[in-house]
């Protein structure tokens, strides 16, 4: 079909000599560490930190035989659009390789760590304040990054290199209680139930994906796990290890409040960035900086992509919804 959007993928490795390209989200969390004064030893000390948490989780924390490498997977979308070819950069992520230095082998993690989106930026920070929210956030909201977001994984740059369904792990809400189940998986821990769906909840649906709970061992808060396909039963341990690994220690980073805090979340939680009882990882992050840019890369999001191109992106996503929202 004419104006199809196709997708090109390029690989950065992520490791202590990284710097951001122009074209990389300053609000995600690996480009944040790799700014200012202390950059190496940033990156340095967080790579130590995954490290240490995957042997600890594979069951060999007296020991290096795991390493994890992580390459940035950067996404970009080409289109047509009145004749003229254009791309805009779509999505970032983290993929994950774990190296078993005992055996020489390379085992393939899971794609999705730290999920980082131009388009989001532009929903969340720019779209969403301008709506009237009175009776509740439109059905279409997120629909077009959904769309796009699936059209992505069913596209051959996707499914020529990756076998697997990714997994986004994020922070739990502040807003939410979570209550401990009777479940307990023997990587990802202790599964939690929340109270209701969130507006990530109902923005990750339209990627398709939807959400559990859990809390690793020798973690000291619940993870929010949003996939696709089957969490529990998809993936290998050391493949969801790699992951925990990594995404635990971004939020001990940016999160110390809840994941590097003193005691551990007990079987009834509500998150709280008021907490005073909690441990820094020494790790630079400027979390005010990344607020501020994410309203900088939703502007540049909506000048670059939605302003000009804005009939086209409807009509990709008006085979599942209208996208009234885009024309507010």
């Amino acid at each position: 079909m004419a104006n199809e959007p196709t997708f090109s993928i390029t690989r950065t490795r992520f490791d202590e000599a990284y710097t951001p390209s122009d074209s990389s989200r300053l609000t995600t969390n690996f480009a944040n560490l790799a700014r200012g004064e202390h950059r190496q030893q940033n990156l340095r000390n967080a790579l130590a930190l995954i490290d240490t948490r995957c042997n600890d989780l594979a069951g060999s924390p007296e020991t290096d035989r795991y390493r994890v490498e992580l390459d940035i997977v950067s996404v970009t979308v080409h289109f047509e659009d009145a004749g003229v070819a254009e791309s805009f950069p779509l999505i970032e992520v983290l993929d994950v390789t774990i190296l078993d230095q005992l055996t020489g082998e390379r085992h393939q993690g899971i794609l999705g760590n730290n999920f980082s989106s131009y388009l989001r930026d532009y929903d969340f920070a720019v779209l969403l304040p301008s709506l009237d929210t009175s009776a509740g956030i439109p059905d279409d909201f997120g629909q077009l990054h959904g769309e796009l977001f699936q059209r992505f994984l069913a596209s051959s740059a996707f499914t020529d290199h990756f076998t697997a369904e990714p997994v986004v792990c994020i922070s739990v809400s502040t807003s939410q209680t979570y209550r401990q189940t009777e479940y307990v998986h023997p990587v990802l821990g202790a599964e939690y139930a929340h109270e209701h769906s969130s507006l990530t909840d109902d923005y990750f649906r339209k990627m398709g994906m939807q959400v559990r709970y859990f809390m690793p061992p020798g973690a000291k808060a619940p993870l929010a796990f949003y996939t696709r396909g089957d969490l529990t039963g998809d993936y290998t341990d050391l493949q969801l290890t790699g992951t925990i690994a990594t995404m635990e220690t971004f939020q001990k980073i940016y999160r110390p409040e809840i994941y590097n805090a003193d005691t551990v979340a007990p079987s009834t939680f509500r998150p709280s960035l008021d907490q005073t009882g909690w441990t820094s990882t020494g790790i630079a992050y400027d979390r005010e900086e990344r607020s501020r840019l994410g309203v900088t890369q939703g502007r540049y999001t909506e000048e670059h992509l939605v302003q000009p191109h804005r009939a086209l992106l409807e009509s990709w996503a008006a085979g599942r919804s209208a996208l009234s929202t885009l024309s507010h």
